[in-house]
C-alpha cells in the first residue's frame, strides 16, 4: 500500500474518531453541531484529519439520526434509549457509512466501528457493535455480504 493511500486511510480513521466524539457530545448536550465542530477544530490538532469527511459524518449523522435509528431498531436487542451513549454514537456512525458510503466495503465499516468501540466504549462494547452492524449489513449490503462469503 502506498504511503499516500495509508495517509488517506489514517485521515479518515481520525475523522471517524473525532466524529464519534462529536456525535456523543451532541447526544448528551444537544449543543448546535456547528459549535461542537468549531470547538473540536480549535481544541485539537486537526492537520492529519480528513476534515471534509469529519464534517460530513458529524453533520449528516446528527441531521439524520432519526432515520438511522429507524434502520438500527430492527437489529437491536433493546430500545435505543437503553443503549450506552458511546455505543449509540458508534452505531449511528456505522449505520450512516453502511447506508451512504457504498464505496467503503462493509467489512471496513465494521472494522472501523469495532476500533472506535474498543477505543471509547466499555469492555465488550465492540462485540455488540460488531453484531448489530453485521445484522444491518445483511439488510443494507445484502449483495456485497453474500459475495464475501
Amino acid at each position: 500500500m502506498s504511503q499516500t493511500l495509508q495517509a488517506t486511510y489514517a485521515a479518515k480513521r481520525k475523522a471517524r474518531r473525532f466524529a464519534v466524539q462529536g456525535i456523543y457530545e451532541w447526544q448528551m448536550s444537544h449543543n448546535p453541531v456547528h459549535e461542537i465542530e468549531a470547538r473540536t477544530r480549535v481544541d485539537n490538532a486537526m492537520h492529519k484529519v480528513d476534515l471534509s469527511y469529519y464534517h460530513e459524518l458529524l453533520t449528516e449523522v446528527v441531521a439524520n439520526h432519526e432515520a438511522l435509528d429507524a434502520l438500527l431498531t430492527p437489529v437491536l436487542d433493546r430500545e435505543i434509549a437503553a443503549l450506552d451513549g458511546v455505543e449509540l454514537a458508534t452505531l449511528r456512525l456505522g449505520a450512516y457509512e453502511l447506508k451512504e458510503h457504498l464505496e467503503i466495503p462493509y467489512r471496513v465499516v465494521l472494522d472501523e466501528a469495532i476500533e472506535l468501540a474498543k477505543h471509547f466504549g466499555g469492555a465488550d462494547s465492540h462485540k455488540y457493535i460488531n453484531g448489530v452492524l453485521d445484522r444491518l449489513a445483511t439488510t443494507l449490503r445484502a449483495a456485497e455480504k453474500q459475495q464475501s462469503h
